[in-house]
């Protein structure tokens, strides 16, 4: 990264050197180290380290912590380009997947994958704000839904070796983590030397940013989430403890939904383009609840593995939707608001992630049910909040409370 390029002069650097070829670079690389990690975990940690429900709450504890400091991303974009951190960031995400194996026991699992997070909460928060910056409003819900299509054709990839060659090549949990991690890395070091260093027209400003006329936009993050922390920490984990689930049928399970992801995600794109985000999110969440009070009822009627992983699939679909999200901070936020602020949401996001895993690993111990209905009474609440979303948002009309403006106020 040897020089510095407008972002309107990147029309004249070959196709695959332009800013919006990085951002789908990054969003094919990513997900191969993360992806394979998440498909590996459950199955690693109970055949490996005996985890139980306690263990695994903790562990996804010390995963968020990171997230919740995303804040510190503030203080790091005053002396590195926001396109800098990025890479080294999935680089680092990269290198502490590949060596994930080396550490079974809890403490070391707990230790890499605290690296391992830090990398990824740090990319997140970075390349949210660049995707913002990078895509015009009127291209963001398209262009976002193809950046989720991609990302999930590069876990497909990943999962579908997993699957075909797990059992056939005998493979190892060290074998794998290191090919994941280790291509995650590589592409990194490949994007740092061979793209430009692109300058937004907009200046971000590097310090705190919390405006009061944000206020629906943080409480819907938050919500968000501590209701993903649910699904991320115990939905895979119910069906390796309660179905038996081995690595290649996780990952299966994991291959079937990411292919409806490549599917759906740029129509969900389309959709949130057509319908507004305020129709999107209202769809999401009332899905959601549908969702989550079934998973409670696989425990209190006894339903099959075919019920849970269909519900598993459609999870995943609905939570594709939360791209609404991003373009409706995209609609209300002045331009050089979206880097402080996309580091203030991802901590906002991550506080209940910090102990709601921990907590609610000891309520499964004594109900599992009762965490998914936890769980329909946050996406329920989230679907009260977003009906305060207006029709059309902008500056000044962020909330059907507030009056539209001309301009958007300061605070």
């Amino acid at each position: 990264m040897t020089t510095t390029t407008r972002l309107a002069d990147a029309g004249a650097l070959p196709f695959w050197r332009r800013p919006q070829a990085l951002l789908f670079l990054m969003a094919a690389a990513m997900p191969v180290a993360f992806a394979t990690w998440s498909a590996l975990l459950n199955n690693f940690v109970i055949e490996v380290a005996n985890f139980d429900g306690h263990d695994i709450g903790w562990l996804h504890t010390v995963r968020e912590i990171p997230g919740f400091l995303a804040i510190g991303v503030i203080i790091v974009i005053r002396y590195m380009h926001e396109q800098v951190l990025a890479l080294l960031s999935l680089a680092l995400l990269g290198v502490a997947t590949a060596v994930t194996a080396w550490f079974p026991t809890l403490g070391g699992i707990m230790v890499i994958t605290l690296l391992s997070s830090i990398g990824f909460h740090y990319y997140e928060t970075v390349n949210q704000s660049l995707q913002l910056q990078w895509f015009t409003r009127e291209e963001a819900p398209r262009k976002l839904g193809l950046l989720l299509s991609v990302g999930s054709a590069a876990t497909l990839a990943s999962y579908g070796l997993i699957v075909l060659l797990w059992e056939p090549l005998s493979l190892t949990y060290n074998a794998v983590y290191l090919a994941a991690g280790g291509f995650t890395a590589l592409v990194a070091i490949f994007a740092f030397f061979a793209y430009p260093r692109f300058e937004a027209p907009n200046p971000q400003l590097k310090s705190f940013v919390l405006r009061r006329r944000y206020w629906l936009y943080y409480l819907l993050q938050f919500m968000a989430g501590a209701r993903r922390q649910i699904f991320v920490v115990f939905a895979g984990f119910m069906m390796v403890e309660r179905f038996g689930y081995d690595v290649h049928q996780v990952t299966g399970l994991f291959l079937v939904t990411l292919l409806c992801n490549m599917i759906f995600a740029p129509l969900i794109g389309r959709a949130v383009q057509v319908f507004g985000e305020r129709r999107a999110l209202l769809f999401e969440y009332a899905g959601l609840v549908t969702v989550f009070t079934l998973y409670g009822g696989i425990y209190f009627f006894s339903w099959g593995v075919v019920v849970a992983a269909t519900l598993y699939v459609i999870d995943n679909l609905l939570f594709a939707m939360a791209l609404a999200l991003k373009t409706y901070f995209q609609k209300i936020a002045d331009p050089g608001d979206i880097a402080p602020t996309a580091a203030v949401a991802f901590t906002i996001n991550h506080i209940a992630a910090v102990f709601l895993p921990a907590a609610l690993g000891y309520l499964w111990l004594v109900s599992p049910a009762m965490v998914f209905v936890l769980a329909a009474g946050m996406a329920s609440g989230s679907f009260l909040l977003a009906l305060l979303i207006p029709r059309h948002p902008e500056p000044g009309h962020e909330t059907i409370f507030a009056k539209l403006n001309a301009a958007a106020p300061a605070e």
